[in-house]
């Protein structure tokens, strides 16, 4: 009886290459599931959160960008600055609203609706970018967004109807996740023409003025907090920053935007339990149920992308 075929030379390494961004996003996930809990643990201003964010963000970057990518730097057109000027922008405004968002509502709740923009992701790369939806991938992304409303309407901070902060929150969390669909569109279009650090070198520097001119217009002192907001500052920079964001924009050159986004969903759950062990806030038996779904919704969209892709 003839044996298996062999594998086509290389198959082996392609196969790996093919699991990378898949691997990278997971790791992107754990990463952004810390930044609630930093957010929370910080006593400065929302605005001064964010701003230090994305500033040590752009620091961080600036230098990769300039000593591997000058060139690429130099030969961006108008265009394409002035478009990842505007992620910038939308960034910015992701940010300063969630970090407001996780102050008046529950960490469960805030993530969980911040993470609802898979939907106008959806729509937007039909609309905008011409990418293919299959129907299992519609079907994974409205399955993970019904757990995710699951896990809201189970959290005491985000029943219906809603009052005073909790209300405020959820609505500045549905702000966030508009303005991150935009941000997650953009950049997969621009990423397939732009290396990676050129770009969010950008990105992260047009979302630091926006937020700069927010703090001066509002009147937030800049700077004369404690050492440990200027480390947490940091921390949110490089932990969900560089190995959330960053990495995600990487991953946006190689899979689908509608993955990326769902794949995201993940946020959520890993938040919660950050949240039970550090924040001491107790999910309901709704919101682990519905972060049951949102894994399911997570799994059945990247499977559906395996087979079409």
């Amino acid at each position: 009886m003839p044996g298996p075929e062999p594998e086509p030379a290389g198959f082996g390494v392609r196969q790996r290459v093919e699991r990378a961004p898949m691997a990278a996003l997971a790791v992107a996930v754990a990463a952004v599931s810390t930044s609630a809990i930093l957010v929370r643990w910080s006593r400065a201003p929302s605005l001064i959160k964010a701003f230090y964010r994305v500033l040590f963000m752009a620091a961080l970057v600036a230098p990769v960008a300039l000593s591997r990518n000058r060139a690429a730097l130099r030969v961006l057109s108008r265009r394409d600055l002035a478009v990842a000027a505007a992620t910038g922008a939308a960034l910015a405004v992701h940010f300063a609203s969630w970090f407001a968002s996780v102050q008046r509502t529950s960490v469960a709740a805030s993530v969980t609706l911040v993470q609802s923009q898979p939907l106008f992701v959806a729509v937007g790369a039909y609309l905008v970018l011409d990418e293919r939806i299959d129907r299992w991938v519609v079907a994974g992304i409205l399955l993970a967004v019904g757990g995710a409303a699951v896990m809201s309407l189970g959290d005491p901070g985000a029943t219906v109807p809603v009052q005073g902060q909790a209300l405020l929150g959820n609505a500045l969390a549905v702000l966030g996740a508009v303005m991150m669909a935009g941000y997650v569109l953009v950049g997969r279009s621009l990423r397939q023409r732009i290396p990676l650090f050129p770009y969010v070198t950008v990105v992260y520097a047009a979302a630091a003025v926006v937020l700069l001119l927010a703090v001066v217009g509002s009147g937030t002192p800049l700077v004369g907090y404690p050492p440990r907001e200027y480390l947490l500052f940091l921390g949110m920079a490089v932990g969900p920053g560089i190995f959330g964001h960053t990495v995600v924009n990487w991953a946006l050159e190689h899979v689908e935007s509608s993955v990326v986004s769902v794949t995201l969903l993940g946020e959520p759950v890993g938040s919660t339990l950050l949240a039970v062990a550090l924040l001491s806030e107790v999910p309901s038996a709704a919101t682990v149920a519905g972060g049951t779904v949102v894994l399911a919704g997570i799994y059945v969209t990247v499977r559906a992308r395996e087979h079409w892709d």
